[in-house]
């Protein structure tokens, strides 16, 4: 009777052990997903590597739930071509355990790749009515599908339009802006400019999509212009910006609204103002939707340091979706160019006219000290989408690609990164990108942005972080 005990808890033992094997296997990704999750990926895997964005939200979604490991991550995103990244992280994931395929399918959702879980969801779908009652026991039910994803069961096709090209799953990103942490804004607030008001300032965004045929038959609707707006109120609130969106103004229309905007008396207790202008352009300026063009100099101008002194010593920001020109640039096979030469060691005005107007002319206060003077344009950043000369790329139903990075720039970033440099980040995505136009000569097109600065500190958001 004993022998027998003690066999079953043997027995036992070895049940659970060989169980923990098992579950300690999945954990480390050895375990393998399901045969129906392989067969879903391996039917998919052409698409998958052509229409994929795997980024570093993306495989920051699958490392938050443990599917890769940091060394696998960094293998991935070294690769530079976006199908070898792609593959990379398909030939992973049948061997990341039985989770990493739900996980998977959820990052394709929450990076707006909805198009590519409807795929995997359908297939899945089909293969488990070719195999029938008996193996439907052995699989997770089908992927289950939002109202908004069932309505719409394919990828749009590409479309053209003049200044408008279309890219592969080129969606703008919507996950969270991450948050700063304490200690970092300790390390860093005395050194930058101080960004302790909540909210942070204010937020203009002037999106003109509808122009007047009459006036300006040449101007066409700028298609994806709403979801630029949109994307842009999303992420300044985030930031903690309170946002006001005009569309549709005339040039005129547009100076009245910024003038009113500049003289808000609000701006005396906030940390800083934002104010982004989405239109068609030319250099220097923007067009109304009556086509009259109204000058960016002017602008500025409403925000320097004589017009707008509530906002002195205070980061101004801009952000300029427009075309600055007519030229498509085509892209070359090897860039080159000379480097920049340093400036001489003299300050001068090029007016020709240093010594006008110096003696008496320095302001003084009742107690005949000198006043401090401000210069009068300071502390204003400025993102172009493009070169002078040069067309702005846009997407008719993801907006514009210089929105989109600015956008996902933002939200993985702003946590630890200041703005200039969020900027030059933006600069080599943009380089990286090109159109898709197959049959016209926008194929393959390239777009690249630039940013000027007037900054005298570091500009850092702090998001979500309040002292």
């Amino acid at each position: 009777m004993e022998k027998v005990k003690l066999t079953g808890i043997r027995m036992a033992c070895r049940v659970k052990y060989r169980w923990e094997i098992c579950y300690n296997c999945s954990m480390l990704g050895e375990y393998g997903m399901r045969e129906a999750e392989r067969t879903a990926l391996r039917k998919n895997s052409v698409t998958l590597c052509k229409e994929m964005v795997v980024d570093e939200l993306f495989i920051q979604c699958l490392q938050t739930e443990q599917i890769l490991t940091d060394s696998m991550a960094e293998s991935i995103l070294a690769a530079q071509v976006s199908h070898k990244r792609n593959w990379c992280l398909l030939s992973l994931l049948p061997k990341r355990g039985p989770r990493a395929f739900s996980i998977f399918c959820s990052a394709l959702r929450d990076t707006e790749q909805g198009h590519l879980y409807t795929l995997l969801a359908d297939s899945q779908e089909r293969d488990s009515r070719v195999r029938g009652r008996e193996d439907e026991r052995y699989m997770d039910p089908p992927l289950q599908l939002s109202t908004e994803e069932e309505v719409v069961k394919t990828k749009r096709a590409r479309t053209h339009e003049s200044m408008e090209i279309c890219l592969d799953a080129d969606s703008p990103i919507t996950a969270a802006v991450l948050p700063s942490t304490q200690a970092f804004y300790l390390s860093h607030c005395e050194k930058s400019y101080s960004m302790s008001s909540s909210p942070r300032g204010l937020g203009l965004v002037i999106s003109n999509v509808t122009f007047d045929p009459c006036a300006t038959p040449d101007l066409d609707t700028r298609t994806g212009g709403e979801v630029d707006e949109e994307v842009l109120r999303k992420v300044f609130t985030e930031l903690d910006y309170i946002v006001t969106i005009r569309r549709d103004l005339t040039a005129q229309g547009m100076r009245a609204c910024i003038e009113q905007f500049s003289r808000r008396q609000e701006h005396q207790t906030v940390s800083s103002c934002v104010v982004c202008l989405l239109s068609h352009g030319v250099e220097g300026a923007i067009y109304g939707t009556d086509g009259q063009l109204m000058e960016l100099d002017w602008v500025f101008e409403a925000f320097d340091n004589a017009r707008c002194p509530l906002l002195q010593n205070k980061p101004k920001m801009f952000f300029i979706q427009a075309c600055r020109g007519e030229e498509m640039d085509c892209g070359v096979e090897m860039p080159d160019g000379p480097e920049r030469t340093q400036s001489p060691g003299c300050e001068q005005r090029d007016a020709g006219r240093e010594g006008e107007g110096e003696g008496d002319s320095s302001p003084m206060d009742e107690r005949g000290r000198l006043r401090v003077k401000l210069p009068q344009r300071s502390d204003m950043i400025c993102g172009f989408a493009s070169l002078k000369g040069t067309a702005a790329m846009r997407n008719t139903k993801r907006g514009s690609w210089f929105i989109q990075e600015l956008n996902s720039a933002l939200r993985l970033r702003a946590k630890d990164t200041h703005l200039s440099d969020i900027l030059v980040q933006v600069n080599g995505r943009i380089k990286d990108r090109e159109g898709y136009a197959p049959g016209t000569l926008h194929h393959r097109c390239k777009e690249m942005s630039e940013y000027t600065s007037s900054l005298c500190k570091d500009l850092y958001l702090f998001p979500k972080y309040h002292p």
